[in-house]
């Protein structure tokens, strides 16, 4: 995940905690889901990205893996 994804993921993270609870304390209930929905979308996002960058780790690690499986057949 790059730095500006998790400046992102946190900045609308933290809005939507902002909106929850201006939403709580004015008694406007859409405000205060609409906090709760992108608090859920940050972490979705966090959780995606995540996803993603240990998929990238794993295909590095099987070409590794591969690369030294080929530099030892290639020592006979």
């Amino acid at each position: 995940m790059g730095i500006d994804d998790k400046v992102n993921n946190t900045v609308i993270n933290h809005l939507g905690a902002a909106k929850e609870g201006a939403g709580k304390v004015t008694g406007n209930d859409r405000l205060e889901r609409e906090g709760q929905r992108d608090q859920a979308q940050a972490k979705l996002q966090e959780a995606a990205e995540s996803v993603k960058d240990a998929a990238a780790g794993v295909g590095e690690n099987v070409k590794d893996a591969a690369r030294k499986l080929k530099d030892g057949f290639r020592k006979d």
